[in-house]
């Protein structure tokens, strides 16, 4: 936390163009020179209902959501479906002002729409207002949008006060506006809305704050993405050109990225009827030599056991992502959580093999799955990349720069023909596709319409050619050949650096071990700790299977103790570290949320001082703490 931050929430109901404004303030906050991170909060409901987008501004690096909020615009749920107090859901409408207290900051603004919403409608408004010294200006946004235009650019209006309240110059705003998909009467109405809004609250309001919009630069040019946009963009550069599936939040954002980017580099997209089918089509389409990918959330996920199941024992490559939510079940299906982890790891049948990555912002998602993909294909083996509603749905600005890299088309480990002549084949004239005598236990494939290469590709267990056997010393030696798999690509991987990241100091006494998209507010707390005089250092985990012993080793034994942060209620990657080291269980505590947002710094280091460096006891009600077993 730094006091030379914007932190600005957007509140309204779904169709009040919460998500569009919010994108639009967060470019012009970045193309100023500032780094920006979003959180989005919305409903699962199909008929809506509150919403609201966190945008945190600073000149310096930013790697996670802030504690609280210092900006608070309120515009009210203009599509309240109940406005009534004894409704079920309560008031709706008030609800973007009324929910949104709680986080503000002492000392911090609020612009509401009182052309909408009545703060006597608000459980003790004034009295909160002046117990934190909140600095309150009501505004009508929606008589000004209608005076001027249509009541829906309210949120217009709410920028142009923003940017009045903030000392913000308009050009930047005004450059965004010109460049998304607005033109004609459209733009310029809403130029004058802007302007409008923009002159009144400063010619009409005496300023009783002082936050302001900081000073910053950029030494490259930005662009601002989400982790969805960096694992489908690492897909098209890694040479995917097939990808199946059906819509399930939050996976449906790398599905559409990836449905509208394909077409422009000749590949296909298939919207299919179900999971089972969108994984199956992917297998064929990657078992005929084309790089595949499917995916889908945790319930999606479910249905796609069989056909990982079948790629494991026919060794197809296939690259699946699935994103995380709360479950079980459907759950929360628009929040945050870590619970699918043992999901991932152990759904099919028997003793399977796969890989996991676990990416922890943009860039690791851009990096990690273009190396799933080359270790898919290298290997013959599906790769999973695991991720979060969070990361899927956070913006961020990344070094237009960063992206940059040549493609990469090669199917890894195939046959030409002339290989295929020279291979061992059976007496029936089928190519002995899954050999015996591979010491990485990678047996090369042909791909059909070869000369020379036609195999049996079967779900049961087979023979070097593929006909089904049950022989038991050529099951022991099939399974034991891609069980080595495994091992091979642990020896590659230990020299990879885009997987494991170790911050803070290297001599440090305590650790905080984490996985997945935690790492950015993980990192952030090691640094207000160590700045508070603790000494902490954070290792953020991002290979998953096969589990990277050596680097967590190494870790843990360079500290006494050590916590570990994740969005679960039953500590899975903690039982995941334990089971594979097979020891620290003395060392091992866990700080854990799963009330379907994400951690805020602060809870860090609230959970380390209270746990590890005091009394054991967490303080609040939004994490868990869980003891180490000698304790």
């Amino acid at each position: 936390m730094t006091d030379n931050e914007l932190i600005w929430r957007i509140a309204g109901g779904s169709g009040d163009g919460i998500a569009s404004t919010s994108q639009n303030f967060t470019t012009a906050l970045m193309r100023s020179g500032l780094d920006v991170f979003t959180h989005r909060h919305y409903p699962s409901r199909i008929r809506g209902g509150h919403t609201y987008v966190e945008i945190r501004a600073a000149p310096e690096t930013v790697k996670s959501r802030g504690d609280g909020y210092n900006f608070l615009l309120a515009l009210g749920d203009s599509f309240a479906r109940n406005p009534q107090e004894g409704a079920y859901y309560g008031n709706e409408e008030i609800k973007p002002l009324a929910e949104n207290l709680d986080d503000l900051r002492e000392g911090g603004v609020v612009v509401y729409d009182e052309g909408l919403l009545d703060v006597s409608e608000v459980p003790n408004f004034e009295e909160r207002v002046e117990e934190n010294d909140w600095n309150v200006y009501p505004l009508d946004l929606r008589g000004l949008a209608k005076e001027h235009g249509r009541e829906v650019m309210r949120n217009t209006a709410g920028v142009g006060a923003t940017a009045a309240l903030l000392g913000m110059d308009l050009d930047p705003i005004v450059e965004v506006m010109e460049d998304s998909k607005m033109t004609g009467e459209v733009l310029e109405t809403n130029f004058e809305i802007l302007r409008s809004a923009h002159e009144s609250v400063r010619e009409d309001y005496e300023f009783t704050h002082d936050l302001r919009v900081p000073e910053g630069s950029h030494d490259a040019d930005q662009v601002l993405l989400s982790g969805s946009n960096g694992i489908a963009y690492a897909a098209l550069d890694a040479g995917c050109r097939f990808i199946a599936g059906y819509p399930m939040t939050p996976w449906t954002d790398v599905f559409t990225i990836m449905s509208q980017n394909l077409p422009e580099f000749g590949g296909v997209s298939e919207q299919v009827e179900d999971e089972i089918a969108a994984a199956s089509l992917a297998l064929g389409a990657s078992h005929a030599g084309v790089k595949a990918m499917s995916g889908s959330s945790g319930g999606g996920f479910a249905l796609m056991s069989e056909p990982l199941g079948l790629a494991e024992m026919t060794e197809t490559p296939l690259v699946l992502v699935e994103a995380m939510r709360a479950g079980p079940s459907t759950g929360m299906p628009t929040k945050p959580e870590q619970a699918d982890l043992e999901h991932v790891l152990y759904t099919s049948q028997g003793d399977s093999q796969r890989v996991v990555f676990a990416p922890g912002n943009i860039r690791e998602a851009y990096d990690q799955t273009r190396r799933a993909f080359e270790v898919a294909y290298d290997y013959q083996i599906p790769a999973i990349v695991v991720y979060d509603q969070k990361l899927s749905g956070e913006t961020r600005n990344v070094d237009e720069g960063f992206f940059d890299r040549e493609p990469a088309p090669d199917l890894g480990a195939t046959l030409s023909e002339d290989e295929l002549a020279e291979a061992a084949h059976d007496n029936s004239g089928k190519f002995h596709r899954f050999r015996f005598d591979d010491e990485d236990g990678v047996s090369p494939r042909s791909i059909p319409g070869q000369k020379g290469g036609r195999f049996l590709a079967s779900g049961n267990e087979h023979n070097q050619a593929g006909h089904i056997t049950e022989d038991p010393e050529e099951r022991v030696m099939q399974m034991d050949r891609r069980l080595r798999k495994m091992e091979s690509i642990r020896e590659e991987l230990a020299d990879d650096d885009v997987f494991q990241t170790v911050h803070g100091p290297e001599d440090a006494d305590y650790g905080i071990l984490t996985w997945g998209t935690n790492q950015g507010t993980v990192e952030e707390a090691v640094d207000r700790l160590n700045d508070a005089g603790h000494s902490v250092k954070a290792l953020g985990v991002g290979q998953i299977a096969p589990y990277p012993r050596e680097e967590v080793v190494a870790f843990l034994e360079s500290v006494e103790e050590a916590i570990v942060v994740e969005m679960n209620a039953t500590a899975q990657f903690r039982g995941l570290t334990q089971k594979e080291l097979g020891r620290y269980g003395e060392t091992l505590s866990s700080l854990l949320k799963y009330n379907g947002n994400p951690f805020e710094p602060s809870e860090i280091v609230e959970g380390f001082e209270s746990s590890i460096a005091g009394d054991g006891e967490v303080p609040g009600e939004t994490t868990r703490y869980v003891p180490a077993a000698g304790d």
